[in-house]
Order: C-alpha cells, then sequence, then structure tokens
C-alpha cells in the first residue's frame, strides 16, 4: 500500500523572497516525512519545461518521483504535442507518469466525445515502453463514459477522485484486475473528516474489487490541496501516510488504532461497521449482486 499526491500543495510558509529550489525541496521533505511515495515536485517543479522540471525534483531524492503531464483533452493541446512531453520524460529515465484529464467528468454517454478521448488516449499511450502509465480523474463522476472509454490507452493504473466523484467507485468496480487503483479518499477541504477508518474502507473495497488483492491499491488526496494553509496541507499528508502505513499492518496492530465500531468481529471489511456503529465510507460503491445488503 502507498499513498502519493493527486494535485498541488500549497506555497511552504518560507520568506517570500525563499529561493524556487527551497519551495521545492520543502514540499518534497513534507511528501518524504509522512511516508508519501511516488513523490511529485507538487505544482514546485522549476520552468515550464516538464522534462527539466521532473529532472530538478528526481535530482534531489533516491526515492521515486512521479511526472504530473495534463492531457490533451483538458489541456486542449494536441495528442501530438503532449505524447512528445510523454516520449521525452520516458527517455530521461522517468519511471511513473501520471496522466491528468479532470474534463473526463464532462463526458457522459456523448459517443463523440467518447470517441474522441478513446482516440486521444489510445495514440497518447501506444507504444511508450519501460514507464508506468496512470491515468488521473478529479473533481467529479466520470462512470457515465464508461471503464472501455476511460482506459482506452495503455495505462497501468487508474487514480479517482471518490470524493467530488462518489460514481468513480463504478470505474473502481469495472478496472481489471491487472490495472492498478489509487482512491482519491482524503478530502481536499479543510476541516473534513480524515480518519482512518475512511481511507482504509476505501483501501480494502479497491483492494476487493476483480481481487485485485492491496498490492495494486494506494490512497491519495482526491485533488488539490493548494487552496489550503501550508499547516492545514501538511496534516493531511500526516494523515495520508499514517492510513498507508497502518493498512500495512497485521490486523491486531489496525484494530488498537481504529474505532472498534468500524472492526468488529462481524464486520466483513474494514470500514464496515459493526452493527449498532455509524456507517463512515469515503464514498458510496456501487451495490454488487454479492453484497446481501
Amino acid at each position: 500500500m502507498f499513498a502519493t499526491l493527486l494535485g498541488p500543495l500549497p506555497r511552504p510558509t518560507l520568506p517570500s523572497d525563499a529561493p524556487a529550489e527551497a519551495v521545492l525541496e520543502t514540499v518534497l521533505e513534507a511528501q518524504l516525512e509522512h511516508g508519501l511515495a511516488p513523490l511529485t515536485d507538487a505544482g514546485w517543479g522549476p520552468g515550464d519545461d516538464p522534462v527539466a522540471a521532473w529532472r530538478a525534483t528526481s535530482s534531489r531524492t533516491d526515492e521515486l518521483v512521479k511526472a504530473v503531464v495534463v492531457g490533451p483533452i483538458t489541456s486542449g493541446r494536441s495528442t501530438t504535442e503532449v505524447r512528445a512531453v510523454l516520449a521525452g520524460l520516458a527517455d530521461a529515465g522517468c519511471a511513473w507518469i501520471e496522466v491528468h484529464e479532470p474534463a473526463t467528468t464532462t463526458i457522459g454517454v456523448d459517443p463523440e466525445a467518447r470517441a474522441r478521448f478513446g482516440e486521444a488516449h489510445r495514440a497518447l499511450t501506444r507504444g511508450l515502453a519501460g514507464v508506468h502509465l496512470s491515468l488521473a480523474i478529479v473533481g467529479g463522476n466520470a462512470d457515465e463514459a464508461g471503464i472501455e472509454t476511460i482506459l482506452a490507452g495503455a495505462y497501468a493504473s487508474l487514480a479517482v477522485d471518490l470524493i467530488d466523484g462518489p460514481d468513480n467507485w463504478r470505474l473502481v468496480a469495472q478496472t481489471p484486475q491487472d490495472r492498478g487503483i489509487v482512491c482519491g479518499a482524503l478530502s481536499t477541504k479543510p476541516r473534513s473528516d480524515d480518519s482512518p477508518e475512511l481511507l482504509l474502507w476505501a483501501a480494502a473495497y479497491a483492494a476487493s474489487t476483480a481481487e485485485r488483492g492491496p498490492d495494486r491499491v494506494g490512497l491519495a488526496t482526491a485533488g488539490s490541496l493548494a487552496a489550503l494553509s501550508w499547516e492545514a496541507a501538511v496534516d493531511k499528508l500526516r494523515r495520508l501516510g499514517a492510513a498507508a502505513r497502518l493498512a500495512e499492518a497485521p490486523p491486531e496492530a489496525q484494530r488498537r488504532a481504529l474505532d472498534p465500531r468500524a472492526t468488529g468481529r462481524r464486520s466483513r471489511a474494514i470500514g464496515q461497521p459493526a452493527p449498532g456503529g455509524p456507517r463512515r465510507r469515503a464514498a458510496r460503491p456501487p451495490q454488487r449482486d454479492d453484497d446481501p445488503t
């Protein structure tokens, strides 16, 4: 189980004249301190060149650093132009590229929009070997577009916002077993319920779909934390990293750390409350035929 960001961080509380390198190092240190990986420049990479920004970021740590690239549907750039960026990152040695396509939430059932998305992402990802490609969808529901549209490209994992897009659970349930799921289950809003029960429930449910298993599941923020104060954002990183570590802990350690109502012996999964306990979920999943509730 791993934890990562699905969006930028706010500027750290450094002096206004702090160099860009100091800002980047601070956002990396905050992720490292709380056990996040893969790391990201969190929107503070130097310059406008994604390849140069990734190189500058990855040179500051021995940990895995992912590159984040806005997809062609959202950015309005040509597929050829965005693909050149992906190819440049792959040639530079970047092992994980996250393609952000929040515009996917606007596709719906429109057949022409589905076809455009599928064609663009097949062309975007074709032939890019030796790199983990992850498609990230934040900001709302994209389930109406259908999993055939969403995963038309050669993506090894799907990252979805499960807070503002709770119906994205349908995409999780339909994603093939050999693809990873990154659960954007930590709210980006201040004073949200960031309890570990919610995050572990999301991870356990994603692992259970298609018999995926926990090795193909990660936890993440549901999007950008840039609107928060630095202190509030770091607290969310702390909670996210702690939940990922707890997901790896033995059952007894989990029981000690969680609300006992979430781990009763009659519960079917982490986060499924014991009878009489409150239902505390990261988001509502689709009901399955084998679910007696």
